[in-house]
């Protein structure tokens, strides 16, 4: 059980680290990539944070399965932080991987500022995720 709950409190913590980043510098940062380069820069940004992102996400998500369903303390906070890892995938599979798409097929800054505003909601989910986990590290450790 406490290796589950620390594996889903680094995945967490350091998603909810990333995604302050890609929100504030990274996606940002799209608008000043020339139009040239602007494709190339996409598969870029797709390739190399997937190989950071996809393994983390996959087991905050299996790590909070566990939790939610087979954790004996803190049933509601485990499930909350379940449901809240859920809405972070159906985010991301339903708005910013379509977003992502279309930036591939073209440059668009209209799109990029989409990418950036829909981003917000993860950034807050991912936030509230963090944050359960902070108040369960104490609930735990007291």
């Amino acid at each position: 059980m406490e290796n589950i709950l620390l594996t889903n409190l680094f995945a967490s913590f350091f998603l909810c680290g990333l995604i302050w980043i890609v929100q504030l510098v990274h996606y940002p940062f799209f608008k000043y990539v020339s139009s040239e380069k602007f494709d190339e820069a996409m598969g870029f940004h797709r390739k190399k944070i997937s190989l950071i992102v996809v393994p983390v996400m996959f087991a905050e998500l299996l790590s909070s399965f566990w939790l939610a369903f087979f954790s004996n303390s803190y049933t509601n906070y485990h499930i909350t932080g379940f449901v809240t890892v859920l809405l972070i995938w159906g985010v991301t599979f339903t708005i910013q991987v379509p977003l992502h798409g279309k930036l591939s097929q073209s440059t668009d800054h209209q799109l990029v500022d989409k990418l950036v505003l829909s981003n917000w909601i993860r950034t807050a989910l991912w936030t509230t995720k963090a944050t359960i986990g902070i108040w369960l590290l104490k609930l735990y450790l007291t």
